[in-house]
């Protein structure tokens, strides 16, 4: 197999020459199944599976037979609250679940290689040597990325030390930063463009040894803000009843007297 390049750049744009991309890594053939098994995973994951609705036994009112069960020709009811009856409890309606699943460890790097493998036959994979920016800027992140001709959507992967970067390129438009750890097959898929810096493309290199992250394919964490108010206004809404399903809006509460009986 042919050697692999990718082009070097400066952190101005300027061209350094060109840097040699392991083989193993994005050189591979793509495996079409284990990559939409793979991002799949990864979407499910991220849903928060908060969708809840109440069954029979939890909307409010219902307690009485709303008409006697013979003599006036109308069907046999119970309850108000049955699910055929409006403002009454939902039949297999959604409830609370987690939809994450487990993923193999092997699996992932299959995919992420396969992924970045046809970025790589694209040539879409661009790198820069070192970020030596000293302030954060926009108008020098935005010159880099038209510099090296990146496309539309871009995923910069950034190492530890390039806090400056991260803070001049998070307020352009669709560009996604991470850290080499945290590179997933989907986040590869949806770039059109892959920019690394020397320091990650080595980590990436030795992607056979390194140890994919789980937490990109969990739930959203609870110690988020979103997570908690999601939490609280479902612990609100469990715990209050609700005005929409009183008995007074129910056709079912125009009890007969006919014939004298209850």
């Amino acid at each position: 197999m042919a050697d692999l390049k990718a082009p070097l750049f400066s952190a101005d744009g300027s061209t350094k020459g060109e840097v040699s991309l392991d083989v193993t890594v994005f050189g591979v053939e793509p495996n079409i199944p284990v990559m939409h098994q793979v991002v799949t995973a990864q979407m499910a994951g991220a849903r928060s599976g908060s969708a809840s609705t109440k069954t029979r036994a939890e909307v409010r009112g219902g307690g009485r037979k709303p008409w006697r069960q013979k003599g006036l020709g109308r069907a046999r009811h119970g309850s108000i609250r049955s699910p055929q009856w409006t403002g009454g409890g939902v039949a297999f309606g959604p409830k609370p679940r987690d939809y994450s699943q487990r993923t193999p460890k092997k699996m992932k790097k299959l995919a992420l290689r396969g992924a970045l493998s046809a970025r790589a036959s694209e040539s879409e994979i661009k790198v820069i040597d070192t970020f030596d920016w000293s302030v954060p800027k926009t108008k020098s992140a935005k010159v880099l990325l038209e510099a090296i001709g990146a496309g539309r959507k871009i995923l910069l992967v950034l190492g530890s030390g390039d806090s400056v970067a991260e803070l001049s390129f998070r307020n352009l438009p669709n560009i996604l930063t991470c850290d080499a750890g945290h590179v997933t097959t989907y986040d590869v898929l949806w770039a059109e463009t892959i920019v690394f810096t020397s320091e990650t493309l080595g980590a990436i290199t030795g992607l056979e040894k390194f140890d994919v992250a789980d937490d990109d394919f969990v739930r959203e964490s609870a110690s988020s803000p979103s997570a908690k108010t999601l939490e609280q206004s479902s612990a609100v809404a469990a715990d209050s009843p609700s005005d929409s399903t009183s008995e007074s809006s129910s056709p079912g509460d125009e009890v007969s007297d006919e014939g004298g009986e209850g």
